[in-house]
């Protein structure tokens, strides 16, 4: 697994502090620490492919003007055998370092060489990372907020395992609390409405045309036998029918929006365990709760928190929060997790808070959840906001969005924002075969690649033949960039695990296809000047290809051949 701007910058940093060595040797400079000091890529590629501020900082230590720091410092170094050709002084100080051709031909070697694990790292070192995401109410459809956390949960969790981590994803099913109360309030009435038309259905409950379809569907096969059961034995029947097929539901339609989980963890096992119970207990042994209305309170402002909160109702029913709390302490004591993950709507952003608190409270490591934010999604047709679907005149769900748009597009349309924006999904743009359409765009890219690789084929110009000797041979500037993009893959996928942001690669892949038309409008394979270049040429096409598929291949997204 090659990172070769990460390895030219270590190269960098082994090189500066050498010559900064040699200059304290000799007497040139004090002996003093050198301070931390920044390896940058300078945004004007004029300004070379490498900058530090070397000089800039040790100002202070050294006593003398950075640019004279600069001078001793380039006198110093030796770049015989390194990847860096030259080294120019800038502005007040900056030190600029240029890579030789051989590091660019590498670039491609390494792709080529690695075929479909190049982009991989090992910055994870093996940790184990649990992503949640989604977890959807398991009593009714996925809304379109559902949709935008798969696309970026799973697709957050794939970049973590290129990443190098030990990454599993997992869904919580809430098939406990309130809501399954209402759950089996809706299903009961809407039976016994069959029998009995007078019963009334609560305006609170759940009245979408699931319900009555559940009930209906229970009743073909048990008929009016718990007509006159009592009302718990009722419910728990319907319930016991209905949920699993809700849930068996949600994993087919995830699947659909190619989203498999390692785990589905459900919160009744919380409750049968005895682990909310115990959250409950554990807090009040420590001394950090209290009661008042009859209700058991927790000291959250002890820990942090904006406010203390409920746990236990004064009728004896623990809060929402509590087996939250003991689903969080099984992810990172039980399970021990290195890092616990969590995809949530903005509106949870006080609720973190208080979790975290809570566990922090049990020596539960806090430190080791990390929360992602996301904001709301607009749906908007022909410049409108748009609630309901095309097709079904009802409210959009997941199952809807994907039957009117390309499942491709919903994956990368969902990624290209950060979490924490709102964002705005233009549906005619999702369907539009254009160069507007991004994903379309990217992907005519990879077609445009197998296409010129197959016409070159066809004229006996295979890649099995191309003498990879020959890519030093490409230095034209829209070479040069492509290639310098295809370097940053491995930083890209680094940094979009640090910021936990798959928009990042999105915006990669995008960047990719866009530097490959360049290039390609500009530099001819077929009609190359030479048979070295065209042979040349030809393999950073196929890096290209190469890298743009594995690009796509974190975000699950099709790579045609052909379009």
């Amino acid at each position: 697994m090659s990172n070769c701007i990460k390895l030219a910058s270590n190269e960098l940093h082994g090189l500066l502090l050498d010559a900064v060595g040699r200059l304290v040797a000799d007497g040139k400079v004090p002996s003093e620490p050198v301070p931390a000091f920044k390896i940058e890529i300078p945004a004007d590629k004029t300004h070379g492919d490498f900058a530090t501020n070397l000089a800039m900082v040790s100002a202070k230590a050294f006593h003398m003007p950075p640019r004279n720091i600069a001078a001793l410092i380039c006198d110093e170094l030796i770049l015989d055998g390194s990847c860096f050709e030259r080294a120019e002084i800038a502005g007040p100080g900056f030190i600029n370092f240029f890579l030789r051709r051989s590091w660019f031909s590498g670039v491609v070697q390494n792709v080529l060489s690695e075929k479909e694990n190049y982009g991989k790292t090992d910055t994870g070192a093996g940790k184990r990372v649990l992503v949640e995401f989604v977890s959807a109410n398991p009593t009714g459809p996925m809304h379109v907020g559902n949709a935008r956390g798969g696309a970026l949960g799973d697709s957050l969790a794939e970049i973590l395992l290129w990443a190098g981590y030990d990454t599993q994803r997992e869904f919580y099913i809430n098939d406990a609390g309130n809501q399954i109360e209402k759950f089996a309030t809706s299903l009961e009435v809407r039976y016994l409405q069959h029998f009995d038309p007078s019963v009334e259905m609560p305006e609170d409950a759940y009245h979408g045309a699931d319900i009555t379809e559940h009930a209906e569907n229970f009743i073909k096969e048990f008929d009016n036998r718990y007509v006159g059961s009592d009302s718990k034995e009722r419910r728990d029947a319907l319930v016991a029918f209905a949920l699993p097929k809700n849930i068996a539901g949600l994993e087919r339609d995830l699947k659909k929006y190619r989203i498999v989980y390692d785990n589905w963890f459900s919160e009744s096992t919380l409750h049968k365990n005895g682990s909310v119970k115990k959250v409950v207990d554990k807090l009040t042994e420590k001394g950090y709760t209290y009661e008042q209305d009859g209700a058991v309170w927790f000291k959250a402002t002890e820990f942090g928190a904006d406010k203390d909160f409920v746990l236990v109702r004064a009728n004896g029913i623990p809060t929402y929060i509590v087996p939250d709390i003991a689903y969080h302490y099984d992810k990172l004591v039980t399970r021990n997790y290195d890092k616990a993950i969590d995809i949530l709507g903005a509106d949870h952003h006080g609720y973190v808070p208080r979790l975290k608190a809570a566990l922090t409270a049990l020596d539960a490591p806090a430190d080791k959840l990390d929360v992602v934010l996301m904001q709301m999604v607009m749906l908007m047709r022909d410049g409108e906001i748009v609630k309901l679907s095309k097709r079904s005149g009802k409210a959009i769900t997941l199952v809807t969005l994907l039957d009117e748009i390309p499942i491709d597009a919903a994956r990368f349309f969902f990624n290209t924002r950060e979490a924490n924006s709102h964002f705005e999904f233009d549906l005619d743009l999702a369907v539009e075969k254009s160069s507007q359409n991004p994903v379309y765009y990217v992907q005519y890219a990879h077609a445009r690649i197998c296409s010129i690789i197959r016409t070159l084929a066809e004229n006996s110009v295979s890649l099995e033949d191309a003498d990879k000797s020959f890519l030093d041979v490409l230095d034209k500037p829209q070479e040069i960039e492509l290639i310098r993009h295809i370097a940053a893959l491995p930083v890209e996928v680094d940094s979009a695990a640090k910021a936990y942001d798959p928009s990042k690669i999105t915006k990669y892949a995008s960047e990719l296809a866009n530097l490959f038309h360049k290039f390609y409008d500009a530099c001819s394979v077929k009609n190359a000047e030479t048979p070295e270049l065209m042979q040349a040429r030809l393999l950073l096409c196929d890096a290209a290809r190469q890298t743009l598929y594995n690009t796509l291949r974190i975000l699950k997204i099709d790579c045609p051949e052909r379009m």
